[in-house]
């Protein structure tokens, strides 16, 4: 049985993104789902949980499409058919991006 860890709702998203960890070079990732606490991609190669770094992604909204970088930490890693799941919780959003989120969540 598993536990919802989320403390916020998620609305889906499927999008390219990239993901930088600490000391290793950027994977290439297709987000999941997005909300104000963090959000899920999927990479091809595990990533260790606890590891910290950033994420960027395009995010649409307002008619057009913004690029959206965030310091991240990683909550979990699961592999699945379509390769490795990641939680990612987002850590000091500064406040455009937090605006951002807020928006395309509406």
């Amino acid at each position: 049985m598993s536990v919802e860890q989320r403390q916020s709702a998620r609305k889906i998203l499927r999008a390219k993104a990239m993901l930088i960890m600490d000391g290793a070079g950027p994977v290439a990732a297709r987000t999941i789902d997005v909300g104000p606490g963090g959000m899920s991609v999927v990479v091809a190669e595990p990533v260790q949980a606890g590891k910290q770094g950033k994420v960027l992604f395009e995010l649409f909204f307002d008619g057009k499409a913004n690029i959206i970088e965030a310091q991240v930490a990683v909550s979990h890693c699961i592999f699945s058919s379509a390769g490795f799941k990641v939680g990612l919780s987002f850590m000091r959003l500064d406040m455009a991006v937090t605006s951002a989120i807020s928006k395309f969540m509406r």
